[in-house]
């Protein structure tokens, strides 16, 4: 029985998955003042707090059971958003950085390249620890692994702000709120 609802919990959040892919690659894009303006900012050390296993393992030891599984799900929850928006920002940069690489200037084009290869990577990474997270929310002793999404977001600001510092210097891209 318990097999039985793992799969079908698999299977439905893949399904989601596919699906919320599909429907981000089928929309139009956007030219690129109004993709770069479409990158919603992250306050990268609040999710680096909200992430951090001793956090949890904090609110485990100081709270009463019932109210640290509150707490956990409402902390999960967070992390659910704060992956979203890095993995939509990952969307909007991949392309904001394929309609560079054709940019005559072969420093631009490797930026372009490196932007592009990082977003997808952080894609990748931002779906999978959403699923990780929903799991967590499903089985409140399992551990989840933003981590990865908060490293792979910090590389990938460093690589817009390249990229955006030799398109146009005077502009600049802001992918944390803390930069």
């Amino acid at each position: 029985m318990t097999l039985a609802i793992v799969l079908v919990t698999a299977a439905v959040i893949s399904l989601g998955v596919i699906l919320r892919l599909a429907a981000s690659r089928s929309l139009q894009s956007r030219g690129g003042a109004a993709q770069v303006s479409a990158i919603r900012p992250i306050d990268v050390e609040a999710f680096r707090n909200l992430i951090h296993p001793s956090e949890d393992y904090y609110l485990r030891r100081r709270l009463p059971a019932p109210q640290f599984r509150v707490v956990r799900r409402a902390r999960l929850h967070a992390m659910a958003a704060y992956v979203q928006v890095a993995g939509e920002n990952a969307a909007v940069l991949v392309r904001v950085g394929e309609a560079a690489l054709a940019s005559g200037d072969p420093r631009i084009a490797e930026a372009a390249h490196q932007l592009v290869n990082d977003a997808l990577l952080l894609r990748r990474n931002a779906t999978l620890a959403l699923i990780r997270i929903y799991m967590a929310l499903a089985w409140p002793r399992s551990e989840f692994a933003a981590v990865r999404v908060v490293d792979r977001y910090e590389q990938l600001s460093g690589s817009a702000m390249l990229l955006g510092r030799l398109q146009n210097p005077a502009a600049a891209v802001r992918l944390s709120s803390s930069n």
